[in-house]
């Protein structure tokens, strides 16, 4: 059978964080490579955020993180990605029953508004209970500190296996101060929190990602073209 659309959330926050005075936000290749990689596969992308809003990471803008195609795309206000995410809409504006993947993508700001975005949480758990997919990417995990399976109501999470953001790789970007300071959880912790075996990458920066069932996770933005592809690999009957 065919995929449904996919839904990939956004963060809504959108402030200082960083220590040099920069905003976080949306990680930019955590949404582009997510929307590439449905898209290219014929898969119609809505983007949603809690508050139908959204601003960049700063960081994120940062030629390491954004260059070469994904610059170009940035840039052309005119894109197929420009265009989808500056038309985001809020939890009330889609119907879970039009999408079969649920995407989490990332940037810190996710840790802020994720936990607590309880119209983000109901479309993930009433796409999970189709039949559909969830996945996230990087810190986007912080979703699943209170997203619940409706069926079981249990944690979705909770005796799943997992991998987001490391802790360590936290402490190289030296924010691990900045999240204790402002009370955020790692993805580590909210993987203890909630029941889930968390598995790391050998290294912080691979591209890593893994697979539970329906329920697809990635460590960093290296892995959000990777999570995506298995995103849509766990589609039942949908081939990538």
């Amino acid at each position: 059978m065919a995929a449904k659309k996919a839904l990939i959330a956004i963060s809504s926050y959108n402030d200082v964080f960083y220590s040099d005075g920069a905003k976080t936000g949306v990680f930019v290749v955590e949404a582009m490579h997510p929307y590439d990689a449905f898209t290219e596969k014929g898969i119609e992308v809505d983007f949603v955020s809690e508050s139908g809003t959204f601003g960049y990471d700063e960081h994120s803008l940062a030629s390491d993180f954004l260059n070469g195609k994904d610059l170009k795309a940035y840039e052309d206000k005119s894109s197929g990605f420009c265009k989808g995410i500056n038309s985001v809409k809020k939890p009330n504006e889609v119907n879970a029953e039009d999408y079969s993947i649920f995407f989490a993508s990332a940037g810190h700001a996710t840790l802020f508004d994720y936990p607590t975005a309880k119209g983000l949480q109901d479309l993930a758990s009433k796409i999970y209970q189709n039949g559909g997919v969830v996945a996230a990417v990087c810190h986007g995990p912080a979703i699943f500190e209170n997203l619940k399976d409706l069926d079981t109501g249990k944690y979705l999470i909770e005796g799943k296996v997992i991998t987001g953001f490391t802790n360590i790789g936290e402490v190289m970007l030296k924010v691990d101060d900045i999240m204790r300071q402002k009370s955020l959880k790692s993805v580590e912790d909210i993987a203890k929190l909630r029941g889930a075996k968390y598995l790391a990458p050998i290294g912080p920066w691979d591209d890593y990602s893994i697979t539970d069932g329906r329920l697809v996770t990635g460590v960093n933005p290296a892995s959000a073209h990777s999570t995506a592809v298995r995103a849509m690999e766990a589609v039942k009957g949908f081939q990538v």
